[in-house]
C-alpha cells in the first residue's frame, strides 16, 4: 500500500535539476501529483518547532556526545574519530575500533543495554557498510570496525558514563 508523504527540497537557482515524478505542472513542472495540504502544514509546524527548540537541544546533547566520544578515544587504544571534529551533528559520533569487528562489539553493547549501530539507520537490514561509511574509511576492514552512537536530550550524564563503561568492558573482552 502506498502512503502519502511530504518533504522539502531546496534547490539553488540555476542548479541542474530534473523531476523524479513526471506529470502535471505543479512546482513549475518539477513534480506531478496533488499536494497534501495537511501534511504541508504539519511539516511547516515541525520546522517552526525545530527552529525554536534546536539551539537548546544542541546545548544539552553536544556535551553528552563529547563526553562519550572523548571518554572512548582517551581510554581505549586504537580508536579513531570518523568525520570532522566540529562540523557535524551535535548528537552523533562515529568511531573506528581498529581490530574489533563492529558486529561483535554491538552484541556485547546490546547485552549491557547500550544501543549503537554499525551503519546508518536507513541500512539497518544490510550487512554491507553504507556509502557514507565507505567514504569515511575506504578500507574494507576499517569500514567493518566502526560504531555510530546517537544521543538525545533525554539521555543523562549517568547514562553516558554507563555506556562508556560498557564500551570499555566490551572492547576489553574482544581485544
Amino acid at each position: 500500500m502506498r502512503r502519502k508523504g511530504v518533504g522539502a527540497l531546496y534547490v539553488r537557482r540555476k542548479a541542474p535539476f530534473s523531476p523524479s515524478i513526471h506529470g502535471g505542472h505543479q512546482e513549475r513542472s518539477l513534480r506531478g501529483g496533488t499536494e497534501s495540504v495537511p501534511l504541508i502544514v504539519g511539516m511547516g509546524k515541525a520546522a517552526e518547532l525545530a527552529r525554536k527548540h534546536l539551539p537548546g537541544y544542541e546545548k544539552k546533547v553536544r556535551p553528552l556526545r563529547n563526553a562519550l566520544e572523548e571518554g572512548i578515544l582517551s581510554s581505549i587504544p586504537n580508536t579513531e574519530l570518523n568525520g570532522h571534529k566540529k562540523q557535524r551533528l551535535a548528537n552523533t559520533t562515529n568511531i573506528t575500533f581498529h581490530g574489533i569487528e563492529s558486529e561483535a562489539l554491538l552484541i556485547l553493547l546490546d547485552q549491557e543495554g547500550t544501543c549503537a549501530s554499525s551503519g546508518s539507520a536507513c541500512l539497518a537490514d544490510s550487512d554491507e557498510p553504507s556509502h557514507v561509511v565507505k567514504a569515511m574509511q575506504p578500507g574494507s576492514a576499517a569500514s567493518r570496525q566502526m560504531i555510530r552512537f546517537s544521543l538525545d536530550a533525554a539521555n543523562t550524564t549517568a547514562e553516558v558514563k554507563n555506556a562508556l563503561s560498557g564500551v570499555q568492558q566490551a572492547v576489553e573482552m574482544l581485544g
